[in-house]
């Protein structure tokens, strides 16, 4: 079982470190950056969602119509498409590219982001609509004849799709909250996980393994880290201070495009409190940028050389994570110089029998030890 390594699509160029220039949607970016990425090895790219950006599933096609083997991991929010409807949407995206999509469920952990676009239900709420949402979408690609939904928020009378996946469409799902643990246990295929220490990444896993269980799932797993490596451990420094020094400044005018509150996301403040332990867990897992930012998406990074770099991702494999999503924080740039981190990983993990989420925890004596760094 290989690793699988996801990047980041974006339409325009866009950082912490950097401001924005010319068009929200800029064609030969995009392409190039697909490009890019499929040149360097990575299995898939995220195609984010936010109430202000570009549709989805325009910028997928085009991902997917100017590459050739690179899939993509679509991001959707349940609530503004019917499930039949975005069943249907997913399914005919992988008609046209066959076994290069997957659905990426973010149910919203920000109230504002959510009433830009007319939705003004809690966060309990959200997530039981993405329970139901999900349970519809299923029986919409595998349903063959009519079926009927009866649910607190959607109702079918005779639904059934002319087209059906070829194969099954994974399902990725994020999120921290007790409420996000819940819904997405029962029918993540991947759990999505923001860069947190080993012992917290450890910790989550066992979670989310103990409330799938009863369902009689077993999902896999992802992190999301921000590698800074170079040629050597102090030339990676010195690029980590340069990316800190760029992000204080920019700090407040990113605050202020986005609009976005991510005091009420777990995710962010399971960030911010390792942030408050110390700049440095494990061997080089960074949260200085997570700290300014306010834990704002991934934040955290892994610094040093890509030796030192490839290393501390393989010690998050060892914990049984099988999807490592990557990005950087000069999109283009980094995606071409990744190919050596993908190539090192998957080399040692060869090497060392990669099991993928299929390895216990237990076998690395993390479970139940406190927050790393502590």
């Amino acid at each position: 079982m290989s690793i699988e390594f996801i990047g980041i699509a974006s339409t325009a160029p866009f950082s912490e470190t950097g401001t924005p220039t010319g068009p929200v949607v800029q064609p030969g970016y995009l392409r190039e950056l697909a490009q890019a990425h499929e040149r360097s090895g990575f299995d898939r790219i995220l195609v984010a969602h936010s109430s202000g950006s570009p549709d989805g599933f325009t910028v997928a096609d085009q991902v997917l119509t100017h590459t050739t083997r690179l899939g993509v991991l679509l991001a959707h929010r349940p609530g503004f498409v019917s499930p039949t409807l975005a069943a249907r949407k997913f399914a005919t995206l992988d008609a046209f590219h066959p076994g290069r999509v997957a659905l990426h469920v973010i149910t919203g952990g920000d109230d504002a982001d959510q009433a830009r676009d007319g939705d003004l239900s809690d966060k309990p709420t959200r997530y039981r609509r993405t329970d139901e949402f999900l349970q519809v979408v299923r029986k919409t690609w595998t349903a063959t004849e009519p079926f009927d939904h009866d649910g607190e928020f959607y109702q079918v009378r005779g639904g059934r799709s002319s087209l059906l996946p070829s194969r099954p469409i994974p399902v990725y799902f994020g999120g921290a909250s007790d409420d996000a643990v819940r819904a997405g246990a029962k029918h993540a295929d991947v759990y999505a996980f923001w860069g947190e220490p080993l012992a917290g990444i450890a910790e989550r896993i066992t979670q989310v393994r103990e409330a799938a269980a009863p369902h009689g799932r077993v999902p896999n797993f992802s992190v999301s880290l921000r590698p800074i490596p170079a040629a050597t451990e102090a030339g990676a420094w010195q690029r980590a201070e340069e990316i800190l020094r760029l992000t204080k400044e920019r700090s407040g005018e990113l605050r202020r495009a986005f609009k976005i509150d991510h005091t009420g996301q777990q995710g962010s403040q399971r960030l911010l409190e390792y942030a408050a332990q110390g700049d440095v867990h494990d061997k080089r897992l960074w949260t200085a940028v997570a700290k300014v930012t306010g834990a704002a998406g991934n934040s955290t990074a892994l610094v040093g050389s890509y030796e030192q770099v490839a290393e501390s991702l393989l010690d998050y494999t060892a914990l049984g994570v099988g999807t490592l999503l990557i990005r950087g924080f000069s999109p283009l740039e980094d995606a071409r110089d990744y190919g050596t981190l993908v190539s090192l990983v998957r080399e040692q993990s060869e090497r060392q029998g990669f099991v993928g989420n299929r390895r216990p925890v237990e076998d690395h004596g993390l479970v139940g030890a406190g927050a790393a760094g502590a």
